[in-house]
């Protein structure tokens, strides 16, 4: 099992960016798959980003290439998620997710954090 702790979120302004962390409380990228989640009030959970285990190759959904970008420092067991040009429409709760394979879906994840709330201002 690994536990997974968010911070980093917060308020800003269209425009702004803001970048999420999430611990790990173990050694866990030559293990899981790393992602990022997001839900919105009333919506589903939206995976936003993803990082490969071992070779770290990323993936992000098509409405996300270029504004957000998934990274990771394996001596601090930390993901973040750097987000630029942010829309009222990115406002909800972030999660960060690991899995042991590679899925992008939300049912691949088996561990998931306490999520962090990103709110956009127009």
């Amino acid at each position: 099992q690994v536990q997974l702790v968010e911070s980093g979120g917060g308020w800003v302004q269209t425009g702004g960016s803001l970048r999420l962390s999430c611990t790990a409380s173990k050694r866990a990228f030559s293990i899981y798959t790393m992602g990022w989640f997001r839900q919105a009030p009333g919506e589903e959970h939206e995976v936003v980003a993803a990082i490969r285990k071992n070779v770290g190759r990323t993936y992000y959904p098509d409405s996300l290439q270029g504004r957000f970008i998934i990274s990771r420092n394996k001596a601090k067991n930390t993901v973040y998620l750097q987000m630029n040009n942010l829309r009222p429409e990115d406002t909800a709760v972030y999660y960060c997710a690991a899995q042991t394979t590679y899925g992008t879906r939300r049912l691949d994840y088996d561990y998931w954090g306490q999520g962090t709330r990103v709110t956009v201002s127009s």
